[in-house]
């Protein structure tokens, strides 16, 4: 999905900075990694980030 809103199209950019499916494909493959671990390391980082206040 636009990976951001959650809408169900995963290519489509509805605004700039939006993370696509195929965003996420080239963090997963740049690391060698799967896309769902890349996805997790990103909300594993993001609740780690707003439990120290970092972010809201």
């Amino acid at each position: 999905m636009c990976i951001s809103c959650g809408c169900g199209k995963h290519e489509e950019r509805h605004k700039p900075g939006d993370i696509t499916l195929g965003d996420l494909k080239k963090a997963a493959q740049n690391h060698d990694l799967e896309v769902e671990q890349t996805a997790d390391n990103i909300h594993d980082v993001a609740r780690e980030l707003k439990h120290e206040g970092k972010i809201s």
